[in-house]
């Protein structure tokens, strides 16, 4: 069973009312997860420097299908309203005001709260994740900062209980919108046809908005959990480019996996596609590892935290 964990007084002020346990939430959360481990399955390389997973059945993972209607839906949702007008005004909204200030515990906390385990025997908590990610790290004797990024790394899912629309704006593949979206390499291709952005007169040209070769950091990825999160840590973080990278990319799959939006790339995105690639095991691998215990790990980790990142946190 889950290892019991404190309750942040304010938890019940972030509930939404649609989905008052998180379960649906939980649901396409996995789905979601499910897809890129078959995905990056078939791309061994990509694991070359992961250790901890080395003895693990990994066809033993879940494998998604195309029947899984429940997916289909989410994307098609996704690639309809992920647009430059939606993208614009989500980030005026995300940064217009802080939702909450409290330091990274607290919010793993939080998020652990939000989120029900739909299958307490099988499912690990939230916060049980996070420390799976962080703790495949350290066997692996991989350094402080990389330990703290898996930590974190999904802690912009709070931004489902912040006043995001739906899912969609929150997990999911991203991918590049103000520019033509290369639907051959997105899961779903078919699913963009609805998005009025395909039918503009620069935002569906091949370059868009951008210039070619100006590098990932000036492009905007589709709106979630990992675009959130790059930018709180980015203001409010000591951690390094690599992390940053870690965090914003790692659901850019057709960027990272599919090799989609090369012609945008700059020196410094070579080194930011490896950055990707180191992490991404630690985050999909680590899910069926033994539960770790939030308390006895605590103490580490807030060393670790307390390098990195101020007592409080605006969100």
């Amino acid at each position: 069973m889950p290892v019991a964990v404190p309750v942040p007084v304010a938890a019940e002020a972030f509930a939404r009312a649609d989905d008052p346990k998180g379960l649906k939430f939980e649901k396409i959360s996995d789905a979601v997860d499910d897809i890129n481990v078959q995905k990056l399955l078939e791309k061994d390389n990509a694991y070359d420097e992961s250790k901890f997973d080395g003895d693990k059945d990994k066809d033993g993972f879940r494998q998604f299908v195309d029947s899984n209607e429940s997916s289909r839906r989410f994307y098609i949702e996704q690639h309809t309203k992920q647009t430059v007008a939606f993208n614009e005004e989500a980030r005026r909204q995300a940064f217009a005001k802080p939702r909450a200030s409290m330091g990274v515990w607290e919010a793993m906390e939080l998020l652990n709260t939000l989120v029900d385990a739909s299958d307490p025997d099988t499912d690990a908590t939230q916060i049980e994740h996070l420390l799976q990610t962080a703790e495949a790290m350290r066997k692996d004797g991989k350094p402080e900062w990389m330990q703290v990024t898996g930590l974190v790394h999904d802690l912009g899912k709070l931004l489902y209980f912040f006043g995001s629309e739906g899912q969609w704006d929150v997990v999911g593949d991203t991918f590049v919108v103000g520019c033509e979206i290369p639907t051959d390499k997105i899961v779903y291709s078919d699913t963009f046809t609805e998005n009025p952005d395909i039918h503009h007169p620069v935002y569906s040209t091949k370059y868009g908005i951008y210039e070619p070769g100006c590098g990932l950091q000036k492009l905007m990825i589709s709106w979630g959990h990992d675009e959130y999160l790059y930018h709180v840590c980015k203001k409010q973080s000591k951690l390094p480019q690599a992390a940053l990278n870690m965090i914003r990319y790692h659901s850019f799959y057709p960027w990272h996996r599919e090799r989609a939006y090369t012609y945008f790339e700059n020196e410094d995105d070579k080194q930011a596609l490896k950055d990707v690639l180191a992490f991404n095991p630690y985050d999909l691998y680590s899910k069926s590892d033994s539960r770790p215990d939030p308390v006895a790990l605590r103490p580490y980790y807030e060393g670790l935290i307390s390098k990195y990142f101020p007592e409080k946190i605006d969100w």
